[in-house]
């Protein structure tokens, strides 16, 4: 330790002084490295968690996170929030900056020692202890979600393939991550733990024994637990006696052990025969060993309370390198000395921030619409006035041109500007702070329950206004549909002709019976090109997979807008004879719902007979001066007239009165109000209770009866003989009119209740406002007053015998586009660029290959599809499409519909396959179809590591760097794009199983950035594992641990489905 490291700073811990108490220095509870920033952090004896900055341990933050009647603090947890401290009666969460998130502390809480989090994404926590209960935490909520029982007492836990847990007894525990059963008991030593640390594939353990004259000594061996096969290997000889144990970060096989006399030995696991031994004098009895996550520093810590930091060099030591920046305290500054007097303008004093609305600011009843205050006269234009015979005069500066105003910003009620959420790309890269983190939900509830902007009174709420995309520079996917969308219910985009739909088709979804019948014709074997009903069926779906990600109809408006109004109604119901009386009663719904979709709704399934009689044989109809919706409704049904009729009876023409009756009544009832034609009507629907949410029909002896509230209670109570049919009120269509300053829309009102997604049936209405992409719940009152067996027997080259796709089925994908419609964009007068509207691109072609079997990575779908839209561009580098190829009279690739290309890749999402490829969640937004996480796999994300850099890796690099091939030289073809994808999915299964994933990661960036993530051209050489290769050399192979060979290292290939990797079948 003295010719390689140095003792870099040496520090005493704080005096410690407590009431009644002697002062005394503060002993080392436990300590950590942040593994994000510069900072040791300290646990004391007492529960105070101190921080200390850089290799000169300046003080950072200090804070009494633990009572000191909870004894010394336990264990530390990094996390990004800050650091996880546990005591043996309380857990604490504390920030970088040192304030408090959240603290736990539970009667049963009582011994508790150590903790671990279960899994990567360290949203969950274990804390364990000397007792018979485990509690699993949520980090970010600071809650206690579970209680486990535990049959053993816990002392150490760290975490690599399982959670290694040591027991008061001398045991080693292996649990399960997700399940935290008991995988593997190893019974390391005769007394107790001591030390451990776990790395890849390895634990290594200190610990005591029992010696036959009694009591216990510290072993003269390190003990070594192969991990991945679950099996004790070769100790490790420290005859100092092993205390404490750390392995180091980056060089995974390197361990350090060190006695409790300072005596310190670092050795190989792969080669435990050869190691460094080091004697310094540290001191007194040490107690403490822990490593920097950069392995270019150690910290030591004595009984006394001193903390020792050596490394290799004092000037370039770094404890981790990516570091994020620290952030300090401003420097407090004394406000000014203000004197008050009758001259002090009031606008000199300072306002505190505040984002709710002060008791001060006077409502909107009183503020009128009078235009705008006069410009300000330019200061220019005052130094050169001189007297006129008129007022005065002077000399126009010609700043602006004539008629020309500066741009004046809206500003809303509160007095903040309304704006667009920030682009996604925005909130990337931006400081990692609390108040720079885009618009928070507060400001979005803030936003949507604005009911002015600027000095216009606005006469509908914000969440009712017309939903409006902007584009950044990378479309579409830039903007952040999330932050008007907090619930489990998807909304529909508005970038695409006819979306005024998107409202009624969100009705359409929630009609139980309405989508059953989409979702039954959807999985048969139709295959029309232009079937509404198949599309309406795969819009049901996506919309129910999404759980309230965003979704758009781009497929059924296509399919509605190349087909006339008549007949888009006729695909529609030529399908859903069975759901109405007779061929004929559907055929004058038809004609009933011709406005069922430009308008808000109208009546299914009815069939009407003319009923005259003479006006003294009627009996009278008494009107209240306020009807209810029953008696409207029942008055629409039968529509009363006066006209002149020849009567046989009296041989002349008598004024004849007749009205319309309902023969039946169809199970779904939509209804048209009407009220664009009536404004009377607008009263009625202003009124609460107004509109029942329950209603029941019968048609007695000719005549229709309308039933809703106590008059319907009562006729279900009775259990009359005549059938009543009641209906549910499911949601309505509203068309939104603002005025003359905003443009009219429609928006929906639906009872989440009638959701068929929802895991149980709600007792209760969740009543939901969808205005396109916003989703949001409202109050019952404000929505009612408002102003499958799937049939896989489609054609493809599987055998069905051996090749069945099934759940958890992987097949490789890649999809190539060609574009309908160019960017369009508008230059403004500040010389800004602003997209109106983004690149349209549609589907030109799809492969899908196998995975494994015999004919591992041979397509069973390739198809090409015909397009009937002109195309603008091929894009015949990026796509490997040409002019040609698309044409149904020249080609002579293999075309299909979209509809019979969508329906096949839908039937493997339905069965449960797992899509590979590499840029798939862009490629699934262009096809119009959603696919749950769970079921892909892109190497986009697989081999992206956001510390290194930004930037996604492209498949040709990542190919050319991994595997040692050249694709996409020329063009790009959809087969070998997906055949590398899997490849690389292979690849990096081999890099998880070696452990070395985080290694490999910043291996190809490394590379990358030298080559600024390009292909070098053909002949030049090549970049492989930090240094140069010449071309054609052969690839790196993973060693076996045991080999001893060190360095970065590629893992060899492993073999799937009884071959090696293949080659791609168009070489």
């Amino acid at each position: 330790m003295e010719t390689h490291y140095i003792q870099v700073q040496r520090l005493q811990l704080p005096v410690s002084e407590r009431h009644g108490v002697p002062p005394t220095s503060a002993g080392v509870g436990t300590m950590i490295f942040d593994t994000q920033q510069e900072l040791l952090w300290i646990g004391t004896d007492t529960g105070r968690v101190i921080s200390y900055y850089g290799s000169d341990l300046q003080r950072y933050t200090s804070l009494q996170a633990h009572p000191v009647q909870d004894g010394p603090v336990k264990q530390f947890l990094i996390h990004e929030k800050g650091v996880i401290s546990v005591s043996s009666r309380s857990v604490h969460l504390l920030s970088r900056r040192g304030l408090t998130l959240w603290h736990i502390s539970e009667p049963s809480m009582i011994a508790l020692q150590c903790m671990s989090f279960l899994g990567k994404d360290a949203s969950e926590i274990l804390v364990a202890g000397c007792q018979g209960v485990m509690y699993k935490i949520d980090v970010d909520k600071g809650v206690v979600v579970q209680s486990v029982p535990s049959q053993y007492e816990y002392m150490l836990m760290r975490l690599c393939r399982y959670i290694c847990a040591a027991t008061n007894t001398g045991a080693i525990v292996f649990l399960d991550i997700d399940s935290l059963a008991v995988v593997r008991e190893w019974q390391a030593y005769s007394s107790k733990v001591s030390d451990m640390d776990a790395r890849t594939d390895y634990l290594v353990t200190c610990g005591w024994s029992a010696r036959p004259y009694g009591g216990a000594a510290f072993e003269s061996f390190a003990k070594v637990f192969d991990l991945k096969k679950l099996e004790q290997r070769q100790p490790i000889p420290f005859h100092g006696g092993a205390a404490f144990v750390a392995v180091n970060p980056k060089l995974g096989s390197t361990i350090v052990l060190m006695s409790t006399h300072g005596q310190v030995q670092v050795v190989d696991v792969a080669h435990p025969n050869t190691s460094a031994l080091h004697s310094p004098f540290l001191g007194s009895h040490m107690s403490h060993l822990v490593l920097a996550p950069s392995g270019k520093a150690w910290a030591l810590a004595d009984n006394g309370g001193v903390i020792q930091i050596w490394a290799l060099d004092r000037v370039n030591l770094r404890y981790t390198e990516h570091a994020a920046p620290l952030e300090f305290a401003d420097e407090d500054f004394a406000p000014p000395s203000i004197s008050f007097d009758s001259d002090l303008p009031l606008s000199t004093v300072g306002m505190p921030y505040y984002r709710e609305k002060l008791l001060s600011a006077w409502s909107e009843d009183p503020v009128y619409e009078v235009g705008s205050l006069p410009p300000r006269v330019d200061p220019e234009v005052l130094k050169h006035l001189s007297p006129s015979s008129i007022g005065y005069r002077a000399h126009n500066p010609r700043k602006t041109f004539r008629n020309q105003l500066d741009r004046l910003s809206i500003v809303g009620a509160n007095g903040m500007t309304l704006t667009a959420p920030k682009f996604l790309s925005e909130k990337t890269h931006e400081a990692d702070s609390e108040m720079d983190k885009g618009r928070r939900i507060s400001d979005a509830e803030a936003f949507t329950n604005s009911g002015s902007t600027g000095s216009i009174k606005a006469a509908v709420p914000a969440m009712y206004r017309l939903m409006e995309i902007k584009y950044s520079r990378y479309g579409v996917d830039d903007f952040d549909f999330g932050y008007y969308n907090k619930t489990q219910y998807s909304g529909l985009e508005t970038h695409i002709t006819n979306s005024y739909l998107n409202p009624l088709l969100q009705l359409f979804k929630y009609i139980p019976l309405f989508r059953n019948l989409a979702l039954h014709h959807t999985a048969s074997s139709c295959l029309a090109e232009s079937c509404l009903l198949c599309e309406l069926g795969f819009l049901f779906d996506m919309l129910e997979k999404a759980e309230g990600q965003k979704c758009h109809a781009t497929n059924f408006l296509k399919a509605f807008s190349s087909l006339g109004e008549d007949d888009c109604l006729a695909r529609i119901y030529q399908h859903a004879v069975h759901l109405v009386l007779s061929r004929d009663a559907a055929r004058k719904s038809q004609k009933l719902a011709r406005s069922i979709l430009p308008h808000s709704g109208t009546i299914l399934a009815i069939i009407s007979d003319t009923i005259a009689k003479h006006p003294q044989n009627l009996n009278p109809r008494v009107r209240s001066s306020t009807p209810a919706f029953s008696r409207v409704l029942k008055d629409s049904f039968e529509r009363e007239s006066n006209q002149r009729m020849w009567c046989d009876r009296c041989r002349r023409y008598q004024l004849v009165q007749s009205w319309e009756t309902a023969s039946n009544v169809p199970p779904v009832l939509m209804i048209n109000t009407g009220l664009n034609k009536q404004t009377d009507g607008k009263q009625l629907w202003s009124i609460p209770g107004w509109l029942p949410e329950r209603i029941g029909i019968c048609i007695d002896q000719g005549r229709l009866i309308c039933l809703e509230g106590e008059a319907l209670r009562a006729s279900q109570r009775t259990r009359q003989a005549r059938p009543l049919i009641v209906y549910d009120l499911v949601g309505l269509v509203a068309d939104v009119s603002s005025g003359e300053n905003q443009k009219s829309h429609m928006v929906s009102l639906i009872n989440g209740m009638m959701a068929l997604s929802s895991p149980q049936p709600q007792d209760k209405p969740q009543w939901h406002i969808f205005n396109d992409f916003l989703v949001r719940k409202i109050d019952k009152d404000e929505a009612l007053r408002p102003y499958n067996v799937l049939q896989h027997n489609w054609p493809c080259v599987l055998d069905p015998a051996t090749e069945q796709p099934g759940s958890g089925t992987h097949v490789p994908i890649d999809t190539e586009f060609v574009r309908l419609q160019q960017e369009e964009v508008e230059i403004l007068a500040t010389g800004d660029r602003q997209v109106i509207r983004p690149t349209r691109e549609g589907l030109a072609r799809v492969s899908v290959l196998r995975a494994s079997g015999p004919h591992e990575g041979l397509p069973f779908i390739d198809d090409y599809i015909s397009i009937s839209e002109p195309v603008v561009d091929y894009v015949t580098k990026y796509s490997g499409v040409s002019a040609g190829d698309l044409d149904p009279t020249i080609s002579v690739r293999p075309l299909v519909p979209l509809k019979v290309a969508y329906k096949k890749l839908w039937l493997l999402l339905n069965l449960g396959c797992i899509f590979v490829g590499h840029g798939l969640i862009k490629d699934f937004r262009n096809i119009d179809i959603f696919v749950p996480k769970a079921q892909i796999v892109d190497t986009v994300t697989l081999f992206y590591n956001p510390a290194r850099s930004k930037r996604n890796l492209s498949l040709r690099f990542l190919a050319w760097y991994l595997l040692k091939e050249s694709i996409q030289s020329e063009t790009h073809d959809s087969i070998e794009d997906a055949l590398t994808a899997l490849k690389l999915w292979r690849k990096y299964e081999e890099f998880r199983d070696a452990g070395v994933v985080e290694k490999m990661i910043d291996e190809i960036y490394t590379a990358g950035r030298k080559l600024n993530y390009k292909v070098p051209e053909k002949g030049a050489e090549k970049w492989v594992g930090g240094g140069l290769a010449v071309p054609g050399g052969k690839g790196r192979d993973t060693p076996d641990v045991d080999s001893g060979v060190s360095g970065p290292s590629t893992p060899v290939g492993k073999k799937t489905g009884g071959s090696e990797y293949f080659e791609s079948p168009l070489k």
